[in-house]
């Protein structure tokens, strides 16, 4: 048996539609996150870190697998992972590492809470719900054990998986465990559309601060924000519960903690609901790590993607990483081995449109293919170009760039770095049909911009 003093233990503490901006590593000025800052600050803080897919389930099994949604063919909510799927799981199990999920799960059959054995991706010990906003609230928490048997859970919603994630835990302490804890929140609850943070919490922050893009664009901010603020607080605070009880338990200087999300949210800027779309808001997500091989490591500029996350932990346990991932580990770049990173992030939208994005650091490039059903349709061989932002004279996209004549130039360049990315994720390469040209000085914004 492999003891837990020779290979890391490994837990990712994962939440929901939250936004990068939302932490004090990227400014935010209201504290909700001091003990994610703490743990960046002495770890690794991956500053450019982007989802492949801002919507749920095909982000999760990204994360799960290390594959594109179109690979694993989960490009859309509703598409149960495959059965014949390799996930972190499957890698860690193998090398004899205990299993647990806790959590929400989202990469089942149909619409409903129950998760047959063989479709919870290799993991062993469960206590999860695979739509956990449809079978919980903010002081109602049900999750389904290993054998489907219903288990409410005491206390507010993040507490009561963070309890979970502790028992796990103790439980396991004397042989190596990789633990996935996946929070709701800060997602909205979905039969009410509202952000249900804890009693007394919300009016903390109701009125404070506003993300420049959402001053500017209004949409669903001014009731949901202070909620949604929070929520992450009380994220911060479990967070910091979860690294208390690993120090006590003297498992924190043997434990790889990886914080992420899935996806951002936009508050229904951008279009009807609250992501879907190719927007920082939407795909920009804060990520750090602390434990062996990631304390120290600083900030971390590259522009990297959750694709990369599976591989990293991986190697950062010893483990073989798989050869059909496409991302890669981010541990050569601690290293100091960065010139073969790639200079752009890769991005698939689905559900709200059939859509495409890169972002390089100054250049924001997305694609739409407008005759296709973002429902039934998983890409398409034509597209036309949607966006261009520049995101270091406009770093919260206000301003669409696409079609002017004065940038025709990045344009190209950008939709050839595209179709690049497109057919190197296993995508054929689309015709891109190029905006109709604009003169300089006149201005475009989308449909959705323009009615918030």
């Amino acid at each position: 048996m492999i003891r837990g003093t020779d290979r890391p233990n490994v837990i990712v503490f994962f939440t929901d539609q939250q936004r990068w901006d939302t932490t004090g590593l990227h400014g935010n000025p209201l504290d909700l996150t001091p003990n994610l800052d703490r743990m960046a600050r002495g770890g690794t803080h991956l500053y450019h870190a982007f989802t492949p897919q801002p919507v749920c389930g095909p982000a999760r099994s990204c994360v799960q697998t290390g594959m594109y949604a179109t690979t694993t063919g989960c490009y859309r909510n509703g598409i149960p992972l495959p059965r014949s799927a390799t996930t972190l799981a499957h890698c860690f199990r193998e090398a004899g590492y205990a299993t647990g999920y806790v959590g929400k799960w989202h990469l089942a059959d149909g619409e409903g809470p129950v998760t047959e054995e063989a479709q919870r991706g290799g993991y062993e010990h469960w206590l999860a719900s695979n739509l956990l906003e449809f079978t919980s609230d903010a002081y109602h928490t049900v999750l389904y054990d290993n054998d489907n048997r219903p288990v409410r859970l005491p206390g507010y919603r993040v507490d009561a998986l963070t309890d979970e994630a502790v028992r796990f835990i103790h439980a396991r302490q004397d042989e190596p465990f990789y633990l996935f804890l996946s929070f709701l929140e800060p997602h909205h609850q979905n039969h009410r559309h509202d952000y249900p943070a804890p009693d007394g919490y919300a009016e903390r922050y109701i009125g404070r601060w506003l993300p420049p893009d959402l001053a500017a664009l209004g949409g669903s901010a001014h009731p949901h924000l202070g909620g949604y603020c929070g929520m992450v607080k009380r994220l911060d605070e479990a967070l910091g519960r979860l690294l208390d009880a690993l120090r006590s338990l003297d498992l924190l200087e043997s434990t790889v903690v990886l914080f992420a999300s899935d996806h951002g949210c936009h508050f229904k800027t951008r279009n009807s609901e609250y992501k879907r779309s190719p927007h920082e808001a939407s795909i920009r997500v804060p990520v750090a790590l602390q434990g062996p091989g990631f304390d120290g490591g600083g900030q971390v500029r590259q522009l990297v993607s959750l694709l990369d996350l599976p591989p990293t932990l991986l190697e950062a346990a010893g483990l073989p990483v798989p050869e059909q991932m496409q991302g890669r580990s981010i541990l050569p770049l601690l290293r100091g081995d960065r010139e073969r990173w790639p200079e752009e992030v890769f991005v698939q939208v689905s559900e709200s449109q059939v859509g495409r994005a890169v972002r390089t650091r100054r250049w924001k490039y997305s694609i739409v293919a407008p005759d296709k059903d973002p429902w039934v349709d998983s890409g398409s061989d034509r597209y036309a170009e949607e966006c261009l932002y520049d995101l270091q004279a406009d770093p919260y996209e206000l301003t669409n760039l696409i079609g002017l004549e004065s940038h025709r130039e990045v344009c190209a360049v950008m939709r050839e770095r595209l179709i690049r990315r497109m057919v190197h994720a296993g995508e054929r390469a689309p015709t891109i049909e190029a905006a109709r040209s604009r003169p300089a000085g006149q201005l475009r914004v989308s449909s959705a911009e323009a009615r918030a």
